[in-house]
C-alpha cells in the first residue's frame, strides 16, 4: 500500500474487508446452499514441476527443484451464466513440509505493472493470464505470482517482486477433471505457503470475506485475523 501511512493503510484495508464482507454475505443470502464466491467449479488432479527461479529469492517454494501432485480447482468467481463473461478463478492446494496444506488462489487480471493488481473479465477459464492480485510478504520484497496457459493442459506459473519483470517459476500440468466437488475448500488466510506470508493489511482485507464464506457453509472462523 505504497504512498499511505500504516495507519491509513490499516483503515483502509479495514474498511475494503468490511466492504468485501458485505458482498459476500449478499451473494450468500442469495444462494444460502452454495458457495458465496466461485460457486461453480471443477476440480482436478494436477502435477506442479517447480524449476526453481535462478538467482534464488530465498523462498523454498520458489527457489527448490520439485514435483508436487495438487489439487486445483478451476472455478467462475460471481457463477454468472457460462456465455457471459466473469472474473475466472484458479486454486491450488499444495503440500507444505510439515504436512500441512497451503492455498494459492489466482484470479485474472493482466500482466502489467499496474493490471497485474486489477481484476477484469473473461469469457473462458484461460481467456486472460491471473495472478494472485495481492502480494505476499516474502525476505525478498513483496511478491506476486501468476499463472497463464501455455497450451493444451500447462499452465505457466510465474513470479514477480513488486512491479518487477515476470520470472517462469512452474508448471502445472492436470492431468483429469472431476464433477463438481462444493466440499473442496481453499483459504489462503488460514492455508500459507511457507515463506509467502500474508501481509497484515492483506489479512484485514481478506479475512472479513472469508470468514463470512466459511460461517456460511456452518465452519468456524479460527484463525481468520492478523496484524504485522
Amino acid at each position: 500500500m505504497r504512498g499511505l501511512s500504516p495507519e491509513l493503510g490499516r483503515r483502509a484495508a479495514s474498511a475494503g474487508g468490511a466492504v468485501l464482507a458485505t458482498g459476500t454475505r449478499v451473494l450468500a443470502a442469495v444462494r444460502p446452499a452454495a458457495k458465496p464466491l466461485h460457486p461453480r467449479g471443477s476440480v482436478a488432479h494436477a502435477c506442479l514441476y517447480r524449476h526453481g527461479v535462478q538467482p534464488p529469492l530465498g523462498v523454498e517454494f520458489l527457489d527448490a527443484v520439485s514435483t508436487d501432485e495438487v489439487l486445483v480447482r478451476e472455478s467462475r468467481s460471481v457463477g454468472l451464466p457460462d456465455w457471459l463473461p466473469d472474473v475466472h478463478g484458479l486454486a491450488v492446494k499444495v503440500t507444505n513440509p510439515d504436512g500441512s496444506h497451503g492455498d494459492l488462489l489466482f484470479s485474472t487480471t493482466g500482466m502489467g505493472r499496474l493490471t497485474r493488481y486489477a481484476l477484469t473479465l473473461s469469457r473462458s477459464q484461460y481467456g486472460r493470464p491471473m495472478t494472485t492480485l495481492l502480494p505476499y510478504r516474502t525476505v525478498a520484497g513483496p511478491v506476486v505470482l501468476a499463472a497463464r496457459s501455455s497450451g493444451g493442459s500447462t499452465v505457466e506459473i510465474l513470479c514477480a517482486v513488486g512491479d518487477g519483470d515476470w520470472r517462469h517459476v512452474a508448471d502445472l500440468r492436470l492431468s483429469y477433471l472431476e464433477a463438481e466437488d462444493q466440499s473442496v475448500s481453499f483459504d489462503p488466510v488460514r492455508n500459507q505457503v511457507p515463506g509467502l506470508e500474508q501481509y497484515g493489511w492483506v489479512r484485514r482485507l481478506r479475512a472479513p470475506s472469508y470468514v463470512t464464506a466459511r460461517r456460511s457453509r456452518g465452519e468456524g472462523a479460527v484463525g481468520a485475523t492478523g496484524d504485522s
